[in-house]
Formats: C-alpha cells, structure tokens, sequence
C-alpha cells in the first residue's frame, strides 16, 4: 500500500492506494485521508486505512465465494430434513390476514432498524391515518412505505432483479431519504461496528455491487428449480445484506426480497420479529464467515410459528 498525493489549487489531498489482482485484471482501491495532513496525523490515518482496505478485500474475497461452494449433498439432505419438521404449508392468506401481517412486518422491520414507531400506532397510521405526536416524519413515511412495498411484492411477478431492487428501496424511501432508489455511489463505502467500536461487517467495495447483484441474480435463476423455497430465499436474503448494496436500508429490502422469494413459490411470507433481532443478525453473520445457511432456516421456521399464531388470534 502506498501514498498517493493529488493537488487541486494550493491544496494536498492524500489517498491510501493498493492494487488487486483479480485474475488477469488489476484494480486500484483508494481511501481518502484528508487533505494538508500534518506528517503524524497522516501516519495514523494511514494506518487505520490500511486495516479498513485488508477488512474490504477480505470481505470482497467472502461475498464473492459462497455461493461457488454453497451446499454439498449432505448440507442439502440436512435441511430437507429441517424444512420437513416445520409448519411448511401453501398458505393463501385473506385479506384480513394480510393486514394482519403487513402490520406486523411493517412494524418489526422498522422497529429491527430502530423506529420508535410502536405496534398500535403502526396499526392507527395504516388503518386509519392517524399520526402519533411525537414521531418523527421519516419514520411516518416509512412506516407507509412498508405497507406499499409488501403490496408490491404481492402483485410483481419477478423473483429478482435490479429493477425490482431499487424500486422497493424508492418504494420505502422516497419520502425520508435522499438516495432512495440508487446504489451506494462509487466511493461510499460501508464499515459497520458494535458497540466495542470492533468492525462486524464491511459492505462489497461500491464499485463491486452491480457485478455481485448479478451474480445472485444467475444464481438464483439457475437454481430456483433445483434448491427448496426456503434455501433459495435465505440465501438470496443472506448474500443480499452481504453485499450491502444501498448506503441505508438494506436490512428492509433483503426481508422484503427474502419474502418475494417466498410468495413466488406459493409460500405463505414470514416475519422477523424485533425480539429475535440477535438471532437474526447472528445468522446473517454465520452466513458470511462460513456460508452456513442452516441458521438462516431455523430462524425462519421458529417465526412461521409465531406467525400463525399471531394470524390466528
């Protein structure tokens, strides 16, 4: 890795550079560190790009690889297995159950990303157009949003794409977020902490997402026939929220997308609920650093549970 430094007027912008070879190309990835650096505040900044570039290449080199090795034959067995233990059933929800469900998910998803919008008050905004006092206008329109895209997943008949991608995020967004609808532009990365400030996940490098999308896109294509329903969606979800495709937002649309798997396959949709947050996330995690889905699936089968219970009540 090496420093790079640009002029622009009487101004020196430093950048921390390092060329990846991917087969018989060779790419640059670059880091901005700022600009008329004093020389121990640029060796501090260089140093922690220098990790944050190591966290993206290897978190470019695990996105791309899953799928290559997704499943043996004894994985496939095994979840057969899993799946034929569960309350897996054709599920055509009525409308009431559909309200009942757009309320719940519309609720959890929000809530899993921090909305402070509370359940009876997603069911008087949607219901009733009754707004609460206090919350904020953002989280309003999103709880809106929601509601249309699962209208929309109901009526599409495309599995996946890029279009239908953007257009659910629009769908949520358009009213809260001044990118809604675009991928993360070249340059914006993301790097995710805990609490302890230690990196749990790096998104795919901005200039790596459209290849990635489509990539899933052949995959998924290729293999709707041959995968069970709830492979096919779990691992479209997983490998979805690996890529991290949008600078906000992700989380909704790969459970919308997870859902749009689902329904195309005369699966009733599924709801993650905000109390089983940590589990969500440890699956999503599991899948990146091995590939395993298998927590993917139970997760889902214990919420088909609770689902129909809640649908029955």
């Amino acid at each position: 890795m090496n420093i790079e430094i640009r002029k622009v007027g009487k101004r020196k912008k430093y950048y921390l550079a390092h060329s990846l070879r991917e087969g018989k190309k060779v790419r640059k990835i670059r880091r901005y560190l700022g600009a008329d650096l004093p020389k121990k505040k640029l060796g501090m900044l260089k140093k922690r790009a220098e990790e944050l570039i190591k966290q993206q290449i290897e978190s470019y080199r695990r996105i791309k690889n899953p799928l290559k090795h997704l499943l043996s034959k004894e994985e496939v067995n095994l979840l057969r297995t899993l799946e034929a233990k569960g309350p897996i059933k054709i599920l055509h929800l009525s409308e009431e159950e559909w309200q009942k469900f757009t309320e719940i998910f519309t609720y959890n998803t929000n809530a899993i990303e921090g909305s402070t919008i509370r359940f009876n008050e997603v069911k008087d905004i949607l219901q009733e157009d009754k707004w609460p006092i206090d919350a904020p206008k953002p989280e309003i329109s999103e709880t809106y949003g929601v509601a249309e895209a699962i209208k929309e997943i109901r009526k599409t008949r495309i599995h996946i794409s890029l279009e239908l991608i953007k257009k659910l995020h629009n769908i949520i967004f358009k009213n809260s977020k001044n990118f809604a609808g675009k991928f993360r532009a070249k340059g914006t990365e993301v790097v995710i902490k805990d609490s302890l400030g230690k990196i749990v996940h790096v998104g795919a490098p901005s200039n790596k997402i459209i290849g990635l999308l489509k990539e899933l896109i052949v995959w998924y294509d290729k293999n709707k026939k041959k995968f069970s329903p709830l492979v096919l969606a779990a691992v479209v979800h997983n490998q979805f929220e690996v890529i991290h495709p949008f600078q906000d937002g992700n989380g909704r649309i790969g459970r919308l997308l997870l859902n749009n798997i689902l329904l195309k396959h005369n699966l009733p949709p599924v709801n993650i609920g905000l109390e089983n947050r940590r589990e969500y996330y440890a699956s999503i995690q599991d899948y990146q650093n091995t590939g395993n889905i298998r927590p993917t699936i139970e997760l889902i089968l214990k919420e088909y549970k609770i689902l129909k219970r809640r649908l029955n009540r």
